[in-house]
């Protein structure tokens, strides 16, 4: 570092050390003790129970005064400060806390808003690092005037985008709204169904009722026991057929409430060195995607979401987890058509043109028999044993035969889409690679933000004379795969996209 620029940064120092802590806005002081009274809310039943039979109705009460105490006490001892240099919070009722950010290390801002936030004029607003922070080291801003979060955000990406902050830690002005590329419309929901959200709903739901003791209650009252009575009348087939559609009904119900919830009024505006998202019915959420470190998308196509020619398609974003889904969504599900063309969108603005629906080279006989292979012997196996035990003498039904029969057709047709779905495609700067069928993705990813590879091999994998290259990134997962390529072409392919990285081991073979 130069003279210069070590006295500039002292400059910028002794601004930031004259600026004045802020505090959070006022009307938090009505949410707080809300929020905390719900993280509480069994404790709470809980108590109120055990008042009710020893007759001293205070202990409800006093356990929510202490609540609503330490929630107030929260807003008293909770600042911030928004300097030219860094970004700083100071948290801790009992034990104090000072999280420091240089904004050099900004790499997202997120910013939601749940119901009561909404009704009051209210925004959450978090800061990334793109680092897994510990526990409790979350920079969060709960919650500030949404009218002031807009030119905040602005302003604390000022670095992401290129420009320089204000020395004197005014908030700048707010973006330039940009171009809409994608909207949301209401016909989508249509495709929630085709997820497992609905069945970890009601999963959930279940789970939290047996917790507290109320799915026993629930499993031994007289209308569960009737509908059971009544079933069973019709046999145990109609009463398993019954019972899956309803499953999968109610499954429906929930995983569209969900999808509607989370996903409504979906917007992705562009502009210019962002990508800007925004969505949710209830409980929004926005977050900035920088274009400096966008390393390419994500296309997640399940087979159930396939069947019905949807996707889901992610960003591949340095700085931001893909462990993290909301914080790197571009599509939710929605048509696969409109899934590719915000995929060209996006990618051609970053250097690929046409690579959503570009055609990838498949892999081989080796990779084809592979997938049959692991798809089919375990039910051969199966098929075996039944055999056997039934050549033995024991009484195996034709029903068993008819299962394993459908599980062999099954098998074959998981494999014929597993290899039809394999493959991979090398451009000018760029990975494109494909595998899966219950759930196959394909990923673009662009070679600069490569920073090693792995060629991979198992026992079995070096019997059939293929393997597997891994391709590190510090972007979304981290590792993206080539699954069962040649193991002659492996080290052609790392070095056609990245040029050099194979030299040492093609002159070797």
């Amino acid at each position: 570092m130069t003279a210069d620029g070590s006295n500039e940064e002292a400059q910028l120092l002794a601004v930031e050390e004259e600026q004045p802590w802020l505090r959070l806005d006022k009307r938090m002081l009505l949410v707080h003790p809300v929020n905390e009274g719900v993280k509480i809310l069994p404790v709470l039943l809980v108590s109120f129970f055990v008042g009710s039979q020893s007759g001293n109705h205070f202990w409800s009460l006093g356990i929510l005064a202490v609540v609503v105490v330490f929630a107030i006490l929260r807003w008293f001892t909770t600042s911030y400060r928004i300097g030219p240099v860094h970004v700083q919070l100071r948290t801790g009722v009992f034990q104090k806390k000072l999280l420091s950010i240089p904004r050099n290390r900004i790499r997202s801002v997120d910013v939601e808003a749940n119901v009561l936030h909404r009704v009051l004029g209210l925004s959450i607003l978090r800061i990334g690092t793109g680092q897994q922070a510990g526990k409790g080291e979350t920079f969060e801003l709960n919650a500030l005037d949404t009218s002031l979060v807009p030119a905040l955000r602005g302003d604390l990406l000022q670095r992401v985008s290129g420009q320089i902050p204000a020395t004197d830690g005014t908030p700048a002005t707010a973006a330039d709204p940009g171009v809409e590329i994608a909207h949301w419309q209401f016909s989508w929901v249509r495709f929630a169904p085709f997820s497992i959200t609905g069945i970890v709903t009601i999963a959930a739901a279940i789970g939290v009722l047996f917790q507290y003791g109320l799915g026993q209650t629930l499993a031994e009252s007289s209308v569960v026991s009737n509908s059971i009575d009544s079933a069973e009348q019709f046999g145990i087939t109609a009463l398993v057929v019954v019972a899956l559609v309803a499953l999968l009904v109610v499954s429906s119900i929930f995983a569209c409430v969900r999808y509607l919830v989370a996903y409504a009024n979906l917007t992705v505006t562009d502009q210019g060195r962002t990508l800007h998202v925004s969505h949710g019915l209830l409980r929004t959420r926005q977050s900035t995607l920088d274009r400096k470190r966008l390393r390419g998308t994500s296309l997640s196509e399940p087979l159930l979401l396939r069947a019905v020619s949807g996707a889901r398609l992610d960003a591949i974003m340095t700085g931001v987890s893909a462990e993290k889904k909301e914080s790197s969504l571009l599509l939710p599900q929605a048509p696969r058509t409109e899934a590719l063309r915000m995929m060209n969108t996006v990618l051609g603005d970053a250097g690929l043109h046409g690579g959503a629906d570009l055609p990838l080279l498949q892999h081989g006989p080796a990779a084809r028999r592979r997938r049959y292979t692991r798809a089919a012997l375990p039910v051969l196996v199966v098929a075996a044993g039944i055999g056997s035990a039934q050549y033995l003498g024991a009484p195996i039904p034709i029903l068993a035969w008819i299962a394993t029969g459908v599980l062999f057709v099954a098998a074959v047709g998981l494999a014929h889409d597993r290899y039809r779905g394999l493959g991979h495609a090398v451009l000018p700067g760029w990975l494109i690679t494909q595998h899966g069928s219950l759930d196959r993705n394909r990923h673009s990813l662009e070679a600069a933000g490569i920073i090693g590879w792995t060629v991979r091999q198992t026992f079995f994998q070096r019997r059939a004379g293929v393997a597997t290259i891994v391709a590190a990134t510090p972007a979304g997962v981290g590792h993206y795969e080539v699954v069962d390529i040649p193991i002659e072409n492996a080290w052609a392919m790392i070095d056609a996209v990245t040029p050099g990285a194979g030299d040492i081991w093609l002159s070797r073979s």
